[in-house]
């Protein structure tokens, strides 16, 4: 059986309680606390039923905090998955979408999510979905713009003629309750 890591001893037991009390992190807090319970004598199997955690938890948390103190025992974010588009990428796809399709090269007249797909996987060897894809323009402040509709048998004279005719204000408000006791 190996030795146990040793605690660093630039802080005592009562330091690590200090700390404990004054940290709004609940994790940082029982870290702090279990090895107090080291510092003061107590056994790993002690400090390791003080945090509720095994053996190899406690190992952890003593390397840690030997590499970088109380700080190092607050409870991190995770890391999560990398995002398929990176910077160089988003900036690529940004110009891209500027610039609009070229038809001769691209096969489109205008950008749809599917092209813009197409365009990614053959442009920057990535594949990423149209959901993927219209979060991230999205995010860069792009935003789907499209004409509005207009019948094709719409006659431009006969709008003008009813906006002429049209009234321009409507009658007063009559309330029905007026005159009622």
């Amino acid at each position: 059986m190996t030795a146990a890591v040793q605690v660093r001893s630039d802080y005592s037991a009562g330091d690590l309680r200090r700390l404990a009390r004054r940290s709004n992190d609940a994790d940082q807090t029982r870290r702090l606390l279990a090895l107090a319970v080291i510092l003061d004598g107590g056994s790993r199997s002690e400090a390791a039923r003080m945090g509720g955690v095994g053996l190899q938890v406690i190992r952890d948390w003593v390397l840690r905090f030997n590499e970088g103190g109380p700080e190092a025992l607050r409870t991190r974010k995770a890391p999560g998955k990398t995002p398929i588009l990176t910077d160089e990428r988003r900036a690529a796809l940004a110009a891209a979408v500027e610039a609009g399709p070229r038809p001769y090269v691209d096969g489109v007249v205008r950008w749809r999510l599917v092209d813009l797909a197409q365009w990614a996987h053959e442009e920057l060897g990535v594949s990423v979905s149209r959901q993927t894809l219209g979060r991230e323009l999205r995010a860069m402040g792009f935003r789907k713009l499209s004409a509005r509709p207009q019948h094709y048998a719409q006659d431009e004279d006969a709008i003008g003629a009813f906006k002429k005719t049209s009234a321009t204000s409507s009658p007063p408000f009559v309330s029905r309750t007026a005159g009622r006791p």
